[in-house]
């Protein structure tokens, strides 16, 4: 499948961004409905698309460079680092840079931040639905050589030279649609505030590192098989376990009496 949508003159726009852009539109629609039940207004969620948009795309294109320096921008021109358009996004980076912009939304208009991040966790899933189809017609975040039959072959000029290899986009596809029910399943039923989202990165965390045994687009392995993405994988698993079991502790101490005196 060819890779771009459309052209408009000298703009050319691809399907990965297509992708990208439908899953936050989405996402975002659905945590406005979703956070009704923790009497959000959607109006909410509408306001705080903007700073997701920009906090995402920062931060998932500067993990994108730091990751991928030498094999794709060293001895490059500098404006390389800007070229989003031209795919090149990793996720994990795009997850800590929308943080970083719902904290500092959540903060400014002095809304409960665990409550909008639980709203938003099933979103995050479904979302990355999408942008991994995305990756799969963009060709990149493409998996090792494989002989089984549903590998896929992409043009000889591919970084892949027309080998078969996994379809390792669509396995995260897959397993984040999985993801996205159960998280969908959990809201409704949620013991305290920041649950759903803690359950999102450990889940998370553990799916997106099974995938990384299959990747093949990484030059630099540690011990020949540990890539980039297993250890940010591994942070972000921690910080789900950490906030399962930090935050009813502390959301019971803030909710608690103050004693008399």
């Amino acid at each position: 499948m060819d890779p771009v949508a459309i052209h408009f003159g000298p703009i050319t726009v691809r399907w990965y961004g297509v992708f990208i852009v439908a899953g936050m539109v989405l996402g975002i629609f659905l945590a406005g409905r979703r956070g009704l039940k923790d009497r959000l207004a959607p109006e909410v969620f509408h306001d705080l698309l903007p700073w997701i948009i920009v906090g995402g795309i920062v931060g998932a294109r500067l993990l994108f460079v730091i990751t991928y320096w030498d094999q794709n921008f060293s001895g490059e021109p500098w404006w390389h680092v800007l070229a989003v358009w031209q795919g090149g996004l990793v996720f994990h980076g795009g997850l800590a840079g929308a943080a970083a912009g719902v904290v500092w939304f959540a903060r400014r208009r002095q809304l409960p931040l665990w409550v909008l991040a639980d709203a938003l966790a099933p979103s995050l899933a479904l979302g990355h639905v999408l942008g991994r189809v995305g990756c799969f017609i963009n060709g990149c975040c493409y998996g090792l050589p494989t002989g089984v039959p549903w590998a896929v072959h992409y043009p000889l000029e591919h970084e892949t030279k027309g080998l078969p290899v996994h379809p390792t986009q669509l396995y995260e596809a897959g397993l984040n649609l999985l993801l996205y029910a159960v998280l969908e399943a959990l809201y409704k039923r949620k013991q305290f505030d920041g649950q759903v989202f803690a359950v999102y990165l450990a889940a998370y965390g553990v799916l997106r590192g099974g995938v990384e045994f299959f990747r093949g687009d990484y030059s630099n392995l540690m011990g020949g098989w540990i890539t980039p993405g297993h250890w940010t994988s591994l942070v972000v698993l921690a910080a789900g376990i950490g906030l399962w079991y930090r935050l009813p502790k502390v959301l019971t101490r803030r909710d608690a009496p103050t004693p008399a005196p």
